[in-house]
């Protein structure tokens, strides 16, 4: 299979995409979201200060910054110059200000990703065309959202919703890069792929993403734990984390996860030609996703860890998305199986 230059631009996007969650997953475990408290400057800086001696405090506007501390339960007028230069945190501002400019690739690349669905539409992929705009309107929506986040505190539910669109947008983007060539890759049968099967694959779809909506829950939690028990150690957190019946499903359900994409690989060896590294991809990273489980759950909440669990499942969501798409409808003779090849010129 050749890739089109469409389908190499949606997989750019995607890649930036992916990129932008460890990103983010990366402040939010550091509790990093407000190391730059104003936007779209930081500290009245577009290039953010690396002490601060640096800050120009007569650009700031404290109103504010007032208003923000009183938003997290501050008290309004302890927030002076002073304050500030004592509570100045260089590595939260700069690993915030990296999260700002990892965006920008996404932006660049959906705007080329809009400008180039038009022309999916002129000839005939009109569906593909209309993801390809959609995509954009969710990077809009998105950037939009983190900086209501970042202007109007880190309230849990703008959060959640913050990395929900970015796993939607990853699907979207999968959709794109998969449909967007007149000939779209599907999974290779032994005979016809059986209805079973595809129910099968949708099943751990599902199953992953309601782990995954219970695992935005746990993450709230854990935020809480990081106001409430500050100077803790985080090995502590658990025992927290125990009294909420969210967490204890959110750990029991993994099992079942594992035990339905063991059943999964074992029915595609029998239906597929041949095993691809989608198939052993989606298997290795729920694997992976159950050992970084095992480690939350029994050595404390570890900063990288949570890093990884955050970004491996929407790896994994969009893995699982794009194999439904290939198991979708008859493979064609002289299709690639078990994955997609590699673009060739």
């Amino acid at each position: 299979m050749t890739w089109t230059r469409f389908q190499r631009l949606a997989l750019a996007t995607f890649i930036a995409v992916e990129v932008l969650i460890f990103v983010g997953a990366t402040v939010r475990a550091s509790g990093s979201g407000l190391g730059c408290p104003d936007w779209p400057f930081c500290y009245g800086c577009w290039v953010p200060p690396t002490k601060a001696a640096d800050i120009d405090f007569s650009k700031l506007n404290l109103e504010k910054f007032r208003k923000k501390a009183a938003q997290h339960g501050r008290d309004p007028s302890t927030i002076t110059e002073e304050s500030l230069r004592q509570e100045f945190d260089p590595v939260a501002t700069w690993v915030e200000y990296l999260n700002r400019l990892t965006s920008v690739p996404v932006g660049l690349l959906s705007l080329g990703l809009f400008v180039a669905s038009f022309g999916q539409m002129r000839q005939g992929r009109f569906g593909v065309g209309l993801a390809g705009v959609g995509a954009f309107i969710l990077v809009l929506v998105n950037a939009w959202l983190g900086a209501k986040v970042v202007i109007g505190g880190l309230q849990p539910g703008h959060i959640t919703l913050h990395m929900a669109l970015a796993i939607l947008l990853q699907c979207v983007l999968v959709y794109v890069a998969w449909a967007g060539t007149s000939r779209p890759w599907r999974l290779v049968a032994e005979e016809r792929m059986t209805s079973g099967m595809r129910m099968l694959g949708l099943l751990l779809f599902i199953l992953v993403v309601a782990e995954g909506v219970m695992g935005s829950q746990v993450r709230e939690l854990t935020d809480s734990l990081a106001k409430s028990h500050a100077g803790e150690l985080r090995s502590q957190w658990v025992g927290e984390l125990e009294q909420s019946w969210v967490y204890l499903i959110h750990r029991s359900f993994s099992w079942l996860i594992v035990g339905c994409a063991v059943w999964w690989i074992w029915k595609a060896k029998s239906v597929l030609k041949r095993l691809g590294w989608l198939e052993w991809g989606v298997v290795a990273i729920v694997f992976a996703q159950m050992f970084l489980g095992l480690i939350l759950a029994h050595v404390g909440i570890v900063r990288v860890v949570q890093v990884l669990h955050i970004g491996l499942s929407s790896l994994l969501v969009s893995g699982l998305f794009l194999w439904l798409l290939g198991a979708s409808g008859r493979s064609r003779a002289g299709d690639e199986a078990g994955g997609i090849p590699l673009p060739t010129r």
